[in-house]
């Protein structure tokens, strides 16, 4: 029982702790450029061809949801702006998490933990190079890099699916679309986007390092690691995304028509 209680409290610290190592190492003169680059195209290459197949029918089911719901309600052309106020608040950073957390936040912890049953891990403390300086702050840059530019693929998509299907599929109103989003959406609702995807995207970086950086027990304890990095990502940024939208909707003034 104690050390079942004193495992759940040191998770989260050790967590916490990477956080901030991270954070303070980012900022340093000696920060692995090349690293950075090389990484951002590797996750680039894993993720971009997952978002292009996700996006166009997550903004599809978003837009004939919403547009039945209003259709049904008598509120046909508030759907285009309903869809896309959708896609852009929620769906968009919420879909970008999912692919980072499940590809990229995948193979940080992979390719770490490989390195710590192989010891190389070790061997870079022995010389006295610091890991989290070379190997985990340009992995977690490259990837709220590309999680913010995931999130802008999914956000137009989702507003060229919305149009697409509000107008074209349900015989909306082409003005009503545009003049209902152009009313209702405003550049902070872009922003709190952003800043939801750079948000999920250092997060589920950072889980996947500790968890790859504590990985044991040969490639089974990789395995493990990697299932346990994806199921805890997902969790914190599901919870991290209801407090976000929630402090967004109680500061930023929402327009109106």
């Amino acid at each position: 029982m104690g050390f079942s209680a004193v495992s759940v409290v040191r998770g989260p610290g050790e967590l916490a702790a990477m956080v901030v190592d991270v954070t303070t190492r980012v900022f340093t003169r000696r920060f692995q450029t090349r690293e950075f680059i090389e990484q951002a195209w590797f996750i680039t290459s894993v993720t971009l061809m997952p978002t292009i197949l996700v996006s166009i029918p997550f903004g599809a089911v978003i837009s004939l949801q919403v547009g039945n719901l209003t259709g049904q309600l008598g509120a046909q052309s508030f759907a285009g702006a309903s869809a896309v106020l959708a896609v852009v608040r929620e769906a968009a950073p919420i879909a970008a998490a999912l692919i980072i957390a499940g590809a990229a936040g995948s193979a940080i912890c992979s390719d770490l933990g490989a390195r710590k049953i192989r010891e190389e891990i070790d061997a870079m403390e022995v010389l006295g190079i610091d890991p989290i300086e070379r190997l985990v702050a340009p992995r977690v840059v490259a990837t709220v890099f590309v999680a913010m530019m995931i999130n802008g693929i999914v956000i137009a998509a989702g507003i060229g699916g919305g149009y697409f299907f509000t107008v074209i599929v349900q015989g909306g109103s082409a003005g009503a679309f545009l003049s209902s989003f152009t009313a209702l959406a405003s550049l902070p609702d872009l922003y709190v986007a952003m800043v939801k995807a750079a948000i999920f995207g250092y997060l589920a970086a950072i889980v996947g390092a500790y968890k790859g950086l504590n990985a044991g027990g040969g490639p089974n304890g990789v395995g493990r690691a990697v299932n346990e990095s994806v199921i805890v990502a997902f969790m914190l940024l599901f919870f991290l995304n209801a407090i976000i939208t929630a402090v967004y909707f109680q500061l930023v003034p929402q327009q109106g028509l």
